[in-house]
């Protein structure tokens, strides 16, 4: 399926031609604007718009596209999509398509160890935990953390589904990131795999996958459900990581005085306690004699 055909197909059908100052008749059985309407409103040919929609025109100007972006009422990320869509460049021929993630830089990695009193965790593009704090590790019930999908664990495993408190709205959220990833870099193998992936085990994911929705999540609330110390809500601050593609550090923090904060407090108490007892060696069988 071509990615910029299903884009504006999507944004075209969420129109209302009511906000357009089209008076739609009983006749009417599309849901959104016509292909015709929307080529009118953006100065192109009909022609030349259906067969942009079919995926048989290419490279169309920046002022088409922004004409099109005008009409079809997107937003920032989502403008910044359509161009990136338009004009993707090819895989260059010597460019590697395997051998796994790129090596981060330890000093980089380390920077979750700075923030003690909030969970914090780096991910890259595919949504993979490079590094996390232990406070993050106490918070989403994994030691280590590192190596963890944030996708997979929102919609194939079933603590997930139980540990975000606004499940759906997460969901929303990882597909519009891992559309985003994809539109730039659309040949990148394991992003694909991934997709392919949740769009076999996930109904939800397939049907969102299909809205060609795109996000950009820079903060916000993200409330969670913990099984320890239960409801938390947080709120997410994402951090892009300058120079490299797709890695951000995402920090979770609490109002101060709130029962949130409050709950990380108790969180971290608990990690304090059960690291205390795993480093205390056993009493018994330990082949070291007490003296007399």
């Amino acid at each position: 399926m071509d990615d910029l055909a299903d884009f504006l197909r999507t944004r075209r059908s969420r129109i209302d031609p009511a906000s357009v100052g089209i008076t739609p008749d009983a006749r009417r059985r599309v849901t959104g604007l016509r292909r015709e309407e929307i080529a009118h409103l953006s100065g192109v040919s009909v022609d030349y718009y259906v067969r942009l929609e079919q995926g048989r025109a290419r490279q169309p100007s920046e002022q088409i596209l922004d004409a099109l972006a005008r009409v079809l009422g997107l937003d920032r990320v989502e403008r910044a999509h359509l161009h990136r869509l338009a004009h993707r460049p090819r895989r260059a021929s010597g460019r590697e398509a395997v051998g796994g993630p790129a090596r981060q830089r330890p000093e980089l990695l380390r920077v979750v160890e700075l923030v003690p009193d909030s969970p914090a965790f780096i991910v890259d593009q595919h949504l993979d935990v490079l590094a996390a704090n232990r406070l993050a590790e106490l918070l989403y019930g994994r030691r280590p953390m590192r190596g963890m999908n944030i996708a997979r664990h929102i919609f194939l495993e079933s603590d997930g589904r139980d540990l975000y408190a606004d499940w759906e709205a997460c969901t929303r959220d990882t597909v519009g990131q891992l559309r985003l990833a994809a539109g730039k870099d659309p040949d990148d193998p394991q992003l694909t795999a991934l997709i392919g992936e949740l769009a076999v085990h996930s109904e939800r994911f397939r049907k969102l996958w299909a809205q060609a929705d795109v996000r950009c999540r820079s903060h916000g609330r993200k409330p969670f459900a913990h099984p320890l110390v239960g409801d938390l809500e947080l709120h997410q601050e994402n951090f892009m990581v300058p120079g490299d593609s797709g890695t951000e550090l995402v920090i979770l923090s609490a109002r101060p005085g709130s029962k949130a904060h409050d709950g990380l407090r108790l969180l971290a108490s608990i990690g304090a306690t059960d690291d205390r007892d795993r480093s205390i060696p056993p009493t018994g069988g330990t082949g070291v004699l007490a003296p007399e």
